[in-house]
């Protein structure tokens, strides 16, 4: 039998995100992999009245990918109004839907390199400004990236239903 190597809480930390985000996650399709097949009138789209766009969700997952790095570095950060649920285009293209699509991703790479880059013992420093640890706030991130990923799912499947 193989030995198994010790990886870092960090790195762990850093994988979760990594899947919730990319994919290979054991519960299902992850952020990406639902967003592969949606265009910029898919994402755009509000199937549902009083519901968040697929776009606009994407745009809240990076935003708070950015607000954790922003915490990271030591500064307090809140999001709220129009930095919690950035604004969508009012005409759609492709092109800003690609370009949110590249920024969400340079945002969450990000992310995931810094955690992995943490020291396991950084994990238990509080966040600025909170009442609780980078390491609750990091797997809340994760946490949050996939309920909205479900909620994505949810989004493609309404919007393929009033499309047929």
């Amino acid at each position: 039998m193989k030995p198994q190597t010790k990886i870092s809480e960090a790195s762990g930390l850093a994988d979760q995100l990594r899947r919730a985000f990319y994919g290979d996650a054991w519960h299902g399709p992850a952020l990406m992999e639902l967003l592969e097949d949606v265009n910029a009138n898919i994402a755009a789209a509000k199937p549902l009245q009083d519901v968040h766009s697929i776009w606009q969700l994407l745009l809240h997952i990076a935003a708070w990918d950015g607000a954790g790095l922003v915490r990271l570095s030591g500064k307090v950060c809140q999001l709220t109004g129009t930095k919690n649920f950035p604004v969508v285009p009012v005409k759609p293209t492709e092109a800003a839907w690609q370009q949110a699509i590249q920024e969400a991703r340079r945002t969450h790479d990000t992310l995931v390199e810094t955690v992995e880059r943490l020291n396991d013992s950084r994990l238990q420093d509080r966040v600025p400004g909170k009442k609780y640890d980078f390491y609750h706030m990091l797997h809340g991130i994760a946490q949050h990236e996939l309920y909205h990923a479900g909620q994505i799912a949810i989004l493609k499947k309404v919007g393929k239903g009033r499309r047929s």
